[in-house]
């Protein structure tokens, strides 16, 4: 579970801002939300970032997605960290990007922490806090590093260090050298958080392949309740030569691909290649429609409409989310993108009535669809506001912030009113000169 997050001088966060899941003490909705009893303290399930245009939600979620990347995919040598500082202030190229996470892995909480440059990090540490103490595993600054003295076998620790690259994070670089101590906190960029961006297609469409995933039943249901007019989905074999990539791409794919496999490829259609009884195989994503005397007829994914299209990228990760013991931990940017608001909130709706006070998954997101500013939806802690000061420097707060808000308030109305901040400042001509 993702505890705290935080960014300093990244995009449009000039100075530091704190993101935190911990929950407060209202008790609206409290049955849900999941209790970490060894911490004695209680993790949300659920965040909705709400923000005007160009206010600082998509750089929370670019951050996040930097952070990961530079975690699991490292750095090629004497390449630039690909760092975007905040460029409005004269001192921002001059100081380095700063980010901090508290995780919660089984039942320990792992304060994870890095300052960046283009040229190289220039610190680093991870912290292990148990419910009676806290151990500082590593610290990196500049070159240096100082390592817990329980650790065992310090002096490989040591040697592995002094293989790190400057632009690398020894995150990263022990887990390459097979040191296991640090492996669940990769592990948990790499495969707990998983990012959706408005424009990218979820990876595990190929599911709808597989009548035999547990979920694929499920994901068909699904895609009948939401009005698609999508009997279910399947796949059909497309020819490999009749597949649009470079030949040369096609003799890797005869190389590399082994059995059992499944390589996706990077093109419009969402095809995949397999290898099954030493033959390859491309399988193109398709849906089935009825017709009037009730038989069915296929389409191609791309006749669909953009919402039929968004609702199969992201019902694989709300239904994998609602999962009985699922641990995924969700960011999707633009959740409402393409989507009927009453679509949206059935999606969300469908995600918090499989939470508990025993759930590890979580949901954040950003939009701007203000029906979902509802407190018969969500705890006033569960939604967050990113806002932009008249000098562009992006700042985030959360409605339990404001003391008056009452659980019978209309927020949405407040906040439509500017009461909160978090809405554009809506200028007459000429006012900008």
């Amino acid at each position: 579970m993702l505890i705290r997050f935080s960014i300093e001088n990244w995009m449009s966060f000039r100075d530091k801002v704190d993101f935190s899941m911990i929950a407060s003490k209202e008790r609206q909705h409290g049955e849900r939300v999941p209790k970490l009893d060894k911490h004695r303290t209680r993790a949300l399930p659920i965040a909705a970032l709400y923000g005007g245009n160009a206010s600082g939600k998509t750089n929370f979620f670019k951050a996040l997605s930097f952070v990961k990347t530079l975690v699991v995919n490292g750095t090629r040598p004497d390449s630039l960290i690909p760092v975007d500082f905040f460029k409005l202030s004269l001192e921002g190229s001059k100081q380095p990007s700063r980010f901090e996470f508290e995780v919660l892995i089984d039942e320990t909480i792992y304060d994870f922490r890095l300052a960046v440059t283009r040229n190289a990090i220039l610190e680093e540490s991870l912290t292990a806090i148990s419910s009676s103490s806290e151990k500082v595993l590593y610290s990196r600054r500049e070159g240096d590093i100082d390592l817990d003295k329980s650790l065992p076998d310090r002096d490989f620790f040591l040697f592995a260090f002094k293989g790190t690259r400057i632009n690398q994070l020894f995150l990263t670089n022990s887990v390459d050298q097979n040191i296991d101590a640090f492996r669940p906190v990769y592990d948990w960029f790499k495969d707990i958080l998983q990012l959706i961006a408005p424009d990218s297609r979820f990876e595990p469409f190929e599911r709808f392949f597989d009548d035999g995933h547990p979920l694929y039943n499920s994901m068909n249901d699904m895609l009948c309740q939401l009005d698609t007019g999508i009997l279910h989905l399947g796949s059909e074999d497309v020819p490999l030569d009749n597949v649009p990539i470079p030949e040369s791409f096609k003799m890797m794919l005869k190389e590399d691909v082994k059995e059992g496999m499944a390589v996706r490829l990077p093109t419009k259609e969402r095809l995949v290649i397999t290898r099954e009884n030493d033959e390859l195989i491309a399988k193109k994503l398709i849906s089935f429609h009825s017709r009037e005397d009730g038989t069915s007829v296929k389409f191609d994914i791309r006749q669909e409409s953009d919402g039929s299209q968004r609702v199969i990228d992201l019902l694989p990760a709300f239904l994998e989310l609602a999962a009985d013991g699922s641990k995924k931990v969700y960011i999707i940017d633009e959740i409402d993108r393409s989507l009927h608001p009453l679509l949206t909130r059935r999606l969300i709706e469908f995600y918090l009535s499989a939470c508990s006070d025993r759930s590890r998954s979580q949901l954040l997101f950003t939009t701007h669809d203000m029906l979902l500013m509802d407190q018969e939806l969500f705890r006033r802690d569960e939604m967050w506001v990113a806002e932009r000061d008249l000098h562009g420097a992006s700042s985030l707060f959360s409605f339990s912030d404001y003391k008056d808000i009452r659980y019978d308030k209309d927020i949405l109305k407040s906040y439509l009113q500017g009461r909160f901040g978090g809405i554009p400042r809506l200028l007459t001509r000429g006012s900008c000169f």
